[in-house]
């Protein structure tokens, strides 16, 4: 019996994602659709709906699991999915406003009998810029995911849009600008416009679009000039100092609405780090040991990806150690942020140093990383 294809839609654009779930229904037969109602969250009430082309077939109220709606709609979609795909030749997943879609992909791949056919990002033209370009946190907006949730509107939407499998850009005004800011953010992932959405057959690996945002193995946009919006990438070998690099943090995250990438330091040189920075809002984080890093016995433990992006890396003595940020705006000045980024790293008589002249270096990340 072949197995019934599902297809997630997220996005924090309410209008464009319910539209496009309404295009999925109203363009298959016997589609139905899942949706996690969580308007009554803060009141601890979440209700399943069960949806078709004529409406809704039922309601159900759900278990709130550990104070989270992610938590509640990731423990919920797996027996919905199996209690509904008997009769449905297409199941949609659409996922509540801020609830990134990895998690719920992870568990659909787990589903008997169903296979992921696509995970989809819509967003409304009108609001994409504004909101990429905003600091507001996402409770100012009533969209958080759990009373913990500090995260902020532009990083939400800026990795919903990188971990899918497919773009859908809803109806809208400036419809043009926007399909050309989720061509660079995307990376090569298809932007399609609800008049143009078609029934989803995947496969799509969950696996492969974790293996696209995550820091080691990141999938980042090309070099690219679409006069309103380009992206730069700055590529490097050599390790950056880090007090000259913490100085020069606050002139990087304003340059550009959206980057982020992997990059190394000299004062911690076997350690990976991530940049992650979205309307001037950097994250850095610690993802553990480059490869070369590692007792090369360890390496077939790893990923076939992670191992790829590291002989792709590969270079003599620093191994796939790499300086790779992406950055995406509009009016980049690439000469001006090179330059900075540039400064910031060892120059040739701190090379000649070594190794243990710079683990004496000063260390500003400490208190972030430790």
């Amino acid at each position: 019996m072949p197995s019934i294809p599902v297809a997630i839609v997220s996005g924090l654009h309410a209008e464009a994602r319910g539209e496009t779930v309404r295009r999925l229904l109203t363009s298959t037969p016997h589609a139905v659709a899942v949706h996690h109602d969580l308007r009554g969250f803060p009141q601890g009430r979440v209700d399943r709906v069960v949806l078709d082309a004529w409406g809704i077939r039922e309601r159900t109220e759900v278990p709130i699991a550990h104070g989270c709606a992610s938590c509640t709609i990731r423990e919920d979609v797996q027996p919905a999915i199996e209690g509904l795909a008997a009769d449905a030749r297409l199941l949609v997943v659409e996922t509540w406003g801020s609830v990134e879609p990895r998690a719920i992909a992870s568990e659909v791949s787990k589903v008997t009998g169903v296979r992921l056919a696509a995970v989809l990002t819509a967003v409304d033209p009108g609001a994409l810029l504004d909101d990429l370009s905003c600091r507001d946190r996402l409770a100012t907006r009533a969209l958080t995911a759990a009373a913990t949730d500090e995260r902020h509107v532009a990083e939400t939407l800026a990795r919903q849009i990188e971990y899918a499998s497919g773009l859908v850009l809803g109806e809208g005004t400036a419809p043009e600008p926007a399909r050309t800011v989720l061509e660079h953010l995307g990376a090569g992932t298809p932007v399609t416009a609800l008049d143009d959405l078609l029934c989803p057959t995947g496969p799509v690996s969950a696996d492969d679009l974790a293996a696209k945002v995550s820091p080691a193995t990141v999938r980042l946009p090309c070099d690219r000039d679409s006069g309103d919006v380009a992206t730069v990438v700055w590529r490097r070998l050599r390790p950056l100092h880090p007090a000259r690099l913490h100085d020069a943090l606050r002139d990087l995250a304003a340059a550009a609405v959206r980057s982020r990438g992997r990059f190394w330091i000299a004062n911690r040189p076997n350690t990976l780090l991530s940049w992650d920075c979205a309307a001037g809002l950097l994250a850095i984080e610690d993802h553990g040991p480059w490869l070369a890093a590692r007792p090369r016995a360890a390496w077939t433990r790893e990923p076939p990806a992670r191992r790829i992006a590291a002989a792709l890396d590969w270079r003599p003595k620093i191994g796939d150690r790499t300086q790779l940020i992406a950055f995406t705006g509009p009016a980049l000045d690439r000469a001006a942020l090179f330059a900075v980024l540039d400064g910031c790293l060892l120059t040739e008589d701190e090379m000649l140093a070594g190794s243990t002249t710079w683990e004496t270096y000063a260390d500003p990340f400490a208190g972030v990383l430790d």
